[in-house]
């Protein structure tokens, strides 16, 4: 796969994850411009609000975990990212519980956790929550991240691709992944993968 292949399928998984809330604000939209009933009205303005704060939740992840987030060799605030990371899944039947040291991280290492953490919020296809913890050095990134709940799986084909295994061609669900691994290959680091019953964890440094 190329350079713009792996970037086309990154802007899909982006938009795929944009369309949902989008969609809903526009379907809200919709009723205010032609409901006249004032509960109907108040439902719709909910759903635009609540839906709007999920796209923008979306696209602040979509920044950090895949964009470019600064310049080279800056730094981001751990905590800050926890904000974001919850921002992502609120609302949803995943929590994550952020236990992160209070530290600024190498911007790159920085995305290799949030990266991580969205793996750990896919292994749960029926909810359940994402532990973050990380090391408290800051000359010395490393975390662990675990999903728990039922039926909590990683798929593998994302597995494969996170290890940079993939045997197939990539897709919107493997391409987060395989992104995950180009991360730690970058930062000379290795991901491992812990199933367990109800439970996957996800180790670096």
């Amino acid at each position: 796969m190329n350079d713009i292949e792996f970037a086309a399928l990154l802007v899909s998984r982006v938009c795929h994850d944009l369309v949902s809330p989008v969609g809903a604000v526009v379907n809200g939209l919709e009723v205010l411009e032609d409901e006249r009933d004032a509960a109907m009205r108040a439902d719709a303005l909910k759903l635009v609000a609540s839906s709007a704060d999920q796209a923008a939740a979306r696209l602040q992840f979509a920044r950090l975990a895949f964009g470019a987030a600064g310049s080279a060799g800056a730094e981001l605030d751990l905590t800050e990212v926890g904000r974001v990371v919850k921002g992502l899944v609120e609302g949803s039947k995943i929590s994550v519980d952020w236990q992160a040291a209070p530290l600024n991280w190498p911007k790159d290492w920085a995305k290799l956790l949030m990266n991580a953490t969205l793996l750990a919020a896919d292994c749960l296809p029926r909810g359940g929550q994402v532990v973050v913890e990380t090391a408290s050095d800051p000359d010395t990134p490393g975390f662990t991240v675990r999903a728990a709940g039922q039926n909590a799986r990683l798929l593998e084909e994302v597995e494969n691709a996170a290890r940079g295994e993939n045997g197939g061609p990539l897709d919107g669900r493997s391409v987060q992944a395989f992104l995950t691994h180009k991360l730690a290959r970058s930062l000379d680091t290795a991901l491992s993968f812990s199933p367990g019953q109800d439970q996957v964890e996800i180790r670096a440094g």
